[in-house]
């Protein structure tokens, strides 16, 4: 008897070696499980912190104005609509209309169909029927008289910062009774109030009236 329960007693050690492995296997198994869920948190907690490109607000006949260092207007946009995003910031405008200040000079008037504005408000995006607009000037002291300036084109970029307004998409320019066309689109410097086409140009230049120059 004592021979058959040493003999039992070695078959059972010699299996439990044989599933060892296996025990451990399946115990680092389930202690990876358990830290798994331990430190992830709940589906809602995790939906929670993905910002998703949504409205958090929408404001009709929205106005956004900026000063410069002297207290006065540098830019002025108005929407009919203008929605707000929470995940970057920016903001989309229905029918959006720009003015440009400089001091002593015509105000600038950039508008389009739709446009998108940057989280960081340096850039608007012009899209559908853009145009810059400049009225007519009479010469002031310090200021020569200009003529009624209009830029079309199917889209334009307002860099703020720079008073730069630009595009590389067709444009017409029309500035008193001459009108110029390029394929290649144009800058136009706000501070100058000049507007430079790029590439080939085609179109007419008429003389000024004498009132004008």
């Amino acid at each position: 008897m004592q021979l058959n329960s040493q003999r039992i007693k070695l078959s059972i050690g010699r299996t439990l070696l044989r599933l060892m492995p296996l025990i451990l296997m399946g115990a680092l198994t389930l202690m990876t499980f358990w830290l798994v869920q331990k430190n992830t948190p709940p589906e809602s907690s995790m939906l929670e912190r993905v910002r998703l490109h949504e409205p958090d607000y929408i404001i009709k006949d929205g106005t956004l104005s900026a000063l410069n260092e002297l207290g006065t207007t540098k830019y002025r946009i108005l929407g009919n609509k203008v929605t707000h995003y929470d995940d970057d910031a920016s903001i989309d405008i229905d029918v959006p209309r720009m003015r440009l200040f400089q001091p002593e000079k015509a105000p600038v008037t950039v508008k389009s169909n739709t446009g998108h504005l940057d989280g960081d408000l340096t850039i608007l995006e012009l899209f559908d029927n853009a145009s810059i607009y400049r009225p007519a000037q009479a010469a002031t002291a310090s200021e020569p008289a200009t003529l009624r300036m209009l830029a079309s084109s199917s889209y334009f970029k307002v860099l703020i910062n720079d008073d730069i307004v630009e595009t590389n998409r067709p444009i017409t320019l029309e500035q008193g009774m001459s009108v110029m066309h390029s394929t290649e689109g144009g800058t136009f410097d706000n501070i100058q109030q000049s507007m430079t086409l790029s590439g080939q140009v085609k179109g007419r230049i008429e003389r000024a009236p004498r009132s004008a120059q």
